[in-house]
Parts: structure tokens; sequence; C-alpha cells
């Protein structure tokens, strides 16, 4: 019996997700895991910012690994990038404190996968399906697309994965990516049934979302502006440079039922200093990183959606530094 336990030590794995940052985050810290520590992943949980406020509430059971998402003081293993990692400046003494070798954590990294890759990756072998993962990983999650074409419209197998995320984004749809990327390349992967058909889905709605923020977007200042009901469309968040490819950033308010998401960004494709987008949408509830920043306004606080964009094109077009 004793075997038995050290061989098949139950582990839960909480990802954020849909993100395919926090998708391949996952991949590697599970094998990670797995070899080292002979953990079996008995369940695979998606979390997302909208868990913010009752997060520290949720009780972890042991075994626990939390991958690029919030610090959790009851998580075995943690790894994350984003400058809003801490909800309180307490955690991040106690995470500074424990010095544990299985708490990862850098806010320069541009991606949590690259963190983990550089931390681990020796352990996990050479694998050249994993670095092409983490390589995708790491340019989806940091804007450092070549060209705005093809963080709209560019085929790679990775890209394919990431849009097919915005399509019924559910716990199966998660578990089903992770497990599968675990064994599978990011090709062999993308050519599943479960993500073609998500794929085509989402290919048809993002025509519709292109459409709707056509009829919407503005320019204020420095920032290309729109406001758009979601239902039923997919609208990139790389949109607005296709309208606008001067503004520095973009603001763009999605309404849902029950939620309203608010996402800003500074363009990719100019250079110039830009605050911290992440950091500033935190005190709305929401995080991010330094060039993007989001917050899910949920049925309550959906009128304060209005003060979120004004405080935005305040402080956007006040700090607008663009290099010529």
């Amino acid at each position: 019996m004793d075997w038995l336990f050290r061989r098949h030590k139950r582990a839960a794995l909480y990802v954020h997700f849909p993100c395919f940052d926090g998708v391949i985050s996952a991949v590697l810290a599970s094998r990670f895991l797995e070899k080292t520590y002979a953990w079996k992943f008995a369940k695979i949980e998606p979390v997302n910012y909208d868990l913010r406020g009752r997060w520290l509430e949720t009780k972890l059971p042991p075994r626990s690994a939390v991958l690029d998402f919030l610090y959790h003081p009851q998580a075995e293993f943690w790894a994350d990038h984003h400058s809003t990692a801490f909800l309180t400046p307490q955690l991040q003494v106690s995470f500074e404190l424990r010095r544990s070798k299985n708490h990862l954590y850098d806010k320069q990294s541009r991606s949590c996968a690259a963190l983990l890759w550089d931390r681990m990756g020796s352990s996990l072998g050479h694998d050249p399906a994993l670095e092409e993962m983490v390589k995708w990983a790491d340019k989806i999650d940091s804007a450092t697309y070549g060209t705005l074409q093809e963080a709209l419209f560019g085929d790679h197998p990775a890209l394919l994965i990431s849009r097919s995320l915005a399509v019924d984004a559910n716990a199966q749809y998660c578990e089903f990516l992770i497990t599968t990327l675990k064994h599978s390349s990011l090709k062999e992967t993308a050519d599943k049934e479960q993500v073609q058909k998500r794929n085509g889905i989402a290919k048809e709605r993002s025509a519709a979302g292109m459409q709707r923020v056509r009829e919407a977007i503005r320019l204020e200042g420095t920032a290309a502006v729109f406001e758009s009901n979601g239902e039923g469309v997919l609208i990139n968040r790389y949109l607005p440079y296709y309208f606008y490819p001067q503004a520095q950033y973009s603001i763009g308010v999605v309404h849902f039922d029950g939620s309203t998401k608010i996402t800003t960004m500074r363009n990719p494709w100019l250079d110039f200093e830009s605050p911290n987008l992440g950091k500033f949408m935190e005190k709305f509830g929401g995080g991010g990183h330094q060039r993007v920043g989001s917050v899910i306004l949920e049925d309550s606080r959906q009128n304060l959606s209005q003060e979120v964009v004004s405080a935005l094109l305040h402080l956007e077009n006040s700090e607008s530094s663009l290099k010529v």
C-alpha cells in the first residue's frame, strides 16, 4: 500500500483558462511534476479573473499546482509572471519569505511558459515539440507578432488552438487540450476534430465581430475605442489596429448577458513607453500585463464601464510618448 501511495499521489491542477499560455504552462508543469514527484492529476480546474474576489477563500487540496494565475498560499506548486499576481502586499512578502523552489515568479518574463521552461526545461529533456509550444506561448502572450495580419489571420497550429479557446471553452475542453498536448505536437492537436470544429465557428463569428467593430470604433486622442454587444460574435483584441493602425492604444467594451468585459492594450507595432495597463486595471478588480489589461464587470458592476473607459482615456492620452 505504501508503494501504491507513492506511485499515485493524487493532485489538482488549476490553470488560467481560456489562455494559450495557461494551457502550455499546465502541460509543462504537469509533465515536470509527474516525472519529478510522481503526482497524478485527478483534477484539472480552469480558473479566470472572475474568481479574484474569492480566490483566497478557495480551499486548495494537498498537492495543488496553480499555473499562470494569482498566488495562493496553499498551492504546493505555483508559477506566474503577471505583475498583478499578488492580491495583497502581505501575500508577496509571504511568497518572498517562503523561498520555495516550487514557487516561481518573474514579472519580467513575457509568458509563464517561458518562465517554466527557463527554470525546469532541462529536466524535461530535449523535446522539439515542447520547445515549439513555449515559443508560441511566449509570442502569443507577449503580443510579439511580426505583423497585424499574422495576429488576425495567421494559420499556424498554435494560432488555431489559441483562437479555438474563444468557442465553448469549458472545463472539458481545457482538460482535452492539456492531456492531448502532453503527448502530441501543436499540429497534431490542431488537427483534432474538437479544435477544427471550434475554429470553423470562430472564423464565422470573427467575421461578424469585425463588422460590429467597424460600425462602432472611433479614435479618441491616442486610443481607438469601441463598444459593442459580444453575443454571437468574436472580437479579436488586435482588431482596433486594423481600422486605426496609428492608434497607440485600444479600449474595447464588450457586453454579454450578465457581464461586460473591458480590454485595453498598447499597440505592439509602435515603439513607445506605456504605463502598466494590467496594474492599472487591478484597481477595478481586473489585471493583466504591462501591455494589456482587462476586467470583467459582473451584473451589478456593469454601470462602472464608462468610469473605467474615462479613466483609461485620461491615463493613455496623458501618458502618450510615441517615438518618431
